[in-house]
């Protein structure tokens, strides 16, 4: 029987909106940290959807790039090793321009590291972030659960309430109050809006974001190669857009499977979704060339519109945001949840900072240092996009000879080439 109070068992350390990769993560890198008086810090997780609904992987399953940083991290949360059998390793990039001369060649064993990077399904990351959350401490219902209030399930200091939703934030002087769809109120001295790119956090902050689009649309979908892809992750570049083919653990020995990312205009993108099977085999044949031969299948085709998205400011008192809800970045270079992933980890160090020099933990001078730190990060990885986008989106022919010059440069520049690979690798 639990004998605390209503009010205390509603009172944390920290908040966080959203039960997705970003939340997970976020609470995995604060469970081990301990307050000043040795107990560990209390966390509430706010998540809409049902947790305890397990997505089975199937052949369509989405996947995320990780890059080297990211997954050193992952292994210092000690998560890496569930998610290593279910990933498939980049030791090589080979990136061309269709029809042109330019090409370049990374590799893992030029820079010294087993792997430039990995390709994993979104869904083998949550349970393995679920499953962590789970062993860190064991799950087990609270007391009076009935069928008509959301799970609100228990460990010594996370507690999930989910399904659930936030209707409502104040925030006061010396904590932020949430009011949920479930009419539970918490209080906390830290919330964090790990809630995606339509964050109710940053909305009820009254935070403004900047969009800009790229007047493209990213065609996503899994396909089956002729040849074994060989760890080889390919950046094509042609007419209509570049072409990401990144390798995928399939269930044989060698693997065919690929994950295709195409950018494309919003109508040719629409044209190819609308292809059947076969004709689409033969459009993405043109396009990608010959590497890895014909395309055997083709899983199911889905667009969705390219924009960078980008809010204004990072913090807010006694909040930060995480993830999609403070950025949104083109999928040209894969770095999307790298730099969410590096909001959690600087994020869950200045909160083991502020604890260390006994500091309120959304101390507001820390939270504006974290924002200025992640601030520079984002703008360097947005510029490298923005830059790849111009260049490689392009067929005027200044561009063209430009880039394919700029190509060969980079592939026999070995400096050019470092900083290229380190910026990508997450350093």
């Amino acid at each position: 029987m639990n004998n605390t109070t209503q009010t205390d068992q509603n009172q944390y350390d920290v908040i966080i909106a959203g039960g997705g990769l970003s939340g997970t993560l976020s609470a995995l890198g604060l469970a081990s940290q301990t307050k000043a008086d040795g107990s560990p810090l209390s966390i509430a997780i706010i998540e809409a959807n049902d947790i305890q609904q397990t997505p089975k992987l199937t052949f369509d399953s989405r996947v995320l790039a990780l890059s080297h940083g990211s997954v050193e991290y992952l292994k210092s949360l000690n998560v890496w090793q569930d998610i290593a059998p279910h990933a498939a390793t980049i030791k090589n990039i080979h990136i061309s321009d269709r029809g042109y001369y330019g090409k370049a060649r990374l590799t893992a064993k030029d820079h010294q590291v087993s792997a430039l990077g990995y390709v994993v399904e979104m869904s083998v990351l949550g349970q393995a972030f679920l499953s962590k959350l789970t062993q860190l401490q064991s799950l087990q219902k609270a007391s009076e659960i009935t069928s008509t209030k959301p799970l609100k399930s228990v460990t010594a200091n996370i507690t999930w309430f989910c399904p659930d939703h936030i209707t409502g934030i104040n925030w006061q002087q010396d904590s932020v109050k949430v009011n949920l769809n479930s009419s539970q109120q918490l209080s906390a001295k830290l919330l964090l809006a790990c809630d995606g790119g339509q964050s109710t956090c940053r909305q009820f902050a009254n935070i403004a974001s900047t969009t800009k689009s790229y007047e493209q649309c990213a065609l996503i979908a899994n396909v089956s190669m002729a040849k074994a892809h060989q760890d080889i992750a390919f950046e094509r570049f042609t007419e209509s857009g570049p072409i990401a083919v990144l390798p995928l653990t399939d269930s044989g020995k060698e693997s065919h499977k690929c994950s295709l990312v195409w950018t494309l205009t919003p109508e040719q993108a629409a044209k190819l979704v609308a292809l059947d099977e076969t004709q689409f085999k033969l459009e993405l044949e043109l396009a990608f060339g010959s590497w890895l031969g014909k395309v055997e299948k083709v899983g199911e085709r889905v667009m969705y519109p390219l924009n960078l998205v980008q809010a204004n400011e990072q913090v807010y008192h006694r909040m930060a945001l995480i993830g999609n809800a403070s950025h949104t970045i083109h999928p040209i270079a894969g770095q999307g949840f790298n730099l969410g992933l590096r909001d959690v980890q600087q994020l869950c160090d200045c909160i083991a900072f502020n604890i260390r020099q006994n500091l309120d933990i959304a101390d507001f001078s820390a939270l504006m240092r974290y924002a200025n730190a992640r601030k520079a990060d984002h703008q360097q990885v947005i510029k490298l996009t923005d830059s790849l986008v111009t260049l490689f989106s392009n067929d005027l022919p200044p561009l063209v000879a430009g880039r394919n010059i700029g190509l060969k440069v980079l592939n026999y520049c070995t400096p050019l080439k470092n900083c290229l690979v380190n910026k990508t690798m997450g350093y």
